[in-house]
């Protein structure tokens, strides 16, 4: 497992306050911060995975503000000096609270790891557009990772 180009790890802050705490998601300042199409957010149970997606135009911001969720990318990138690395990273509000950008071109896939809710927050520069996407399943995927073993 390794680093793929363009792929940012973001540590964010988590403000304690006693009626509730306040976790930030992105500001127009932050890196990885390109322009704002939508924003959405989007669940996962515990052991059940979502994967593989790729976008071709859209920049994802992805955050985990409850739960805990196991992210795999994959770079097939033609050209790209991190063609054939794998990228793992575990996402939560306890363990690791940052955002991860993605840029377009990467496969991306996700894993419920927490004990109930999990939840990921999107914050995309572009709308959504089914053209602009591409989704393969686990099952008929040329993507080879054993997802068990997490």
């Amino acid at each position: 497992m390794g680093s793929i180009e363009g792929v940012l790890v973001t540590p964010l802050k988590q403000i304690y306050h006693p009626k509730g705490d306040i976790y930030h998601a992105m500001k127009v300042s932050d890196q990885g911060y390109i322009n704002f199409g939508e924003a959405y957010f989007s669940t996962i149970r515990t052991g059940e995975i979502k994967a593989w997606k790729r976008h071709h135009k859209m920049t994802l911001n992805l955050i985990c503000p409850l739960g805990e969720i196991l992210f795999v990318l994959y770079d097939d990138r033609v050209g790209s000096p991190t063609r054939g690395v794998f990228q793992e990273i575990v996402l939560s509000t306890f363990c690791n609270y940052s955002r991860l950008t993605i840029p377009p071109g990467v496969w991306m896939g996700f894993k419920g790891i927490g004990p109930e809710i999990n939840m990921l927050l999107n914050i995309a520069d572009i709308m959504h557009d089914p053209l602009e996407q591409e989704n393969i399943s686990v099952e008929k995927s040329h993507i080879i990772y054993n997802w068990i073993r997490k």
